[in-house]
C-alpha cells in the first residue's frame, strides 16, 4: 500500500507516504516515553486503513528506540484497545 513509516524528528512527526499523500502523527518527547498528540490521514485516504498502517508502523519505531508510548489523541487510544499485542508499549 504505501513506503514505510519514517520519524521526521525535525518536525516531531512520524510519516507515512501514500502515493502523492501524506499521512502523519505529530508527537513529543519525554525522557522514557513519546506522546503521540495528533494523528491526521488526508481526506482521500481515510477509510482505507492508512492511519492504522501509520501507527502501527510508529508503534514499531518506538519500541526499536526502547520507549513507551503514551496515546494523545483518540485514534491512538482506539488503536491500542484494538492492539492488545501492543500494551507492553504503553506508559
Amino acid at each position: 500500500m504505501a513506503a514505510s513509516v519514517r520519524d521526521n524528528s525535525d518536525r516531531s512527526r512520524f510519516e507515512l507516504d501514500v502515493g502523492n499523500e501524506l499521512a502523519f502523527a505529530n508527537y513529543r518527547l519525554t525522557p522514557s516515553a513519546v506522546i503521540i498528540t495528533h494523528t491526521e490521514t488526508p481526506h482521500a485516504l481515510r477509510g482505507r486503513g492508512v492511519a492504522s498502517e501509520l501507527i502501527k508502523g510508529a508503534l514499531d519505531l518506538i519500541r526499536r528506540d526502547g520507549k513507551k508510548v503514551i496515546a494523545g489523541c483518540g485514534f491512538v487510544v482506539d488503536y491500542l484497545d484494538k492492539h492488545p499485542e501492543d500494551a507492553d508499549l504503553v506508559a
